[in-house]
């Protein structure tokens, strides 16, 4: 018999998530496709290994006794992966990152070309997903690193089986159309009269945003809610309201935008995360670059956190 570690994975995140659907979300793969993996599964095995109640599903009892294994296998894997590493001369690894728009064009591109040139062995991949998603899919397995961000006015819950690294601080700054605010810098309760475009509050930004203007003393008129920073700017530049946008934010500035800094400006920390179990050489080195690009872009950043 031979067991497949992708399967093992999908095996082990449906038993800490009870459903398919949840399962698939978590490994960022279809219900299908982690439907018919299990199925194989079980075939490899020759047992059945789950029985649906519902939408949920109860792992069998041999069910239960192979995901413990899984997860020792899962974890020797790891180690395995690091005592290789450590014992080459020149590293040599894959490695996948979350990471969302404003860090992927503005701090990834000049971190990866750096560390293409020093160590050519490390390759990384990309998934952009939602800030606030990009902690769970770390500690679950599906990543082995990710960005992640901490406002001044809302942080980030923080799962203690993740260590995180800082590794820049930025300011927000009014984002509004030409010609708007013609002072140099606005006090943010200045902006309060105006339309507001937004992503909505159960995103982290929005939240944060929110929260921010609450401490200010009014509730920003949300007028178009959005997801992405970049659309918001684009709308901003049609003239159909304000927004805030970060330092690394600016490098998707569209024309007829004009960015005016805050009197007071909320901040932002942006880390890695990773699982405290893994710190890879080869992560560490991914880290160092990105830290090097950040200060090089002028963006602080501050020993690593617990």
């Amino acid at each position: 018999m031979e067991l497949s570690l992708h399967r093992l994975r999908m095996l082990r995140e449906l038993h800490r998530r009870g459903t398919v659907t949840a399962a698939a979300a978590a490994l960022h793969y279809t219900a299908s496709a982690v439907s018919q993996q299990l199925a194989q599964l079980e075939r490899d095995v020759g047992a059945k290994l789950f029985e649906r109640h519902g939408r949920r599903v109860q792992l069998t009892e041999l069910g239960v006794v192979l995901t413990e294994h899984a997860e020792e296998i899962l974890k020797s894997v790891e180690r395995a992966t690091m005592a290789l590493e450590e014992a080459q001369e020149g590293v040599t690894a894959r490695l996948t990152a979350g990471v969302w728009a404003s860090v992927a064009s503005g701090l990834l591109p000049f971190a990866l070309s750096a560390l293409a040139a020093e160590h050519p062995g490390i390759e990384v991949r990309t998934k952009e997903l939602a800030p606030e998603e990009t902690a769970g899919a770390v500690r679950d397995g599906a990543l082995d690193f990710s960005f992640v961000i901490d406002y001044s006015d809302y942080p980030m819950p923080w799962d203690p089986a993740l260590t995180r690294v800082v590794i820049a601080v930025e300011r927000l700054h009014a984002a509004v159309p030409r010609g708007t605010v013609p002072a140099g810098s606005v006090g943010l309760t200045q902006l309060a009269e105006h339309p507001w475009i937004l992503a909505g509050p159960r995103s982290h930004f929005g939240r944060a945003v929110r929260l921010t203007c609450q401490r200010h003393g009014f509730e920003p008129k949300i007028d178009h809610e959005v997801g992405e920073q970049a659309t918001a700017l684009a709308m901003v530049g049609a003239g159909l309201g304000v927004t805030l946008v970060s330092d690394l934010g600016l490098s998707l500035r569209p024309p007829d935008v004009d960015i005016v800094a805050l009197t007071e400006p909320p901040m932002r920390t942006v880390s890695i995360a990773h699982r405290t179990t893994s710190a890879r050489p080869s992560l560490q080195l991914v880290i160092d670059a990105v830290r090097a690009a950040a200060a090089e872009q002028g963006l602080g950043a501050a020993a690593p956190l617990p």
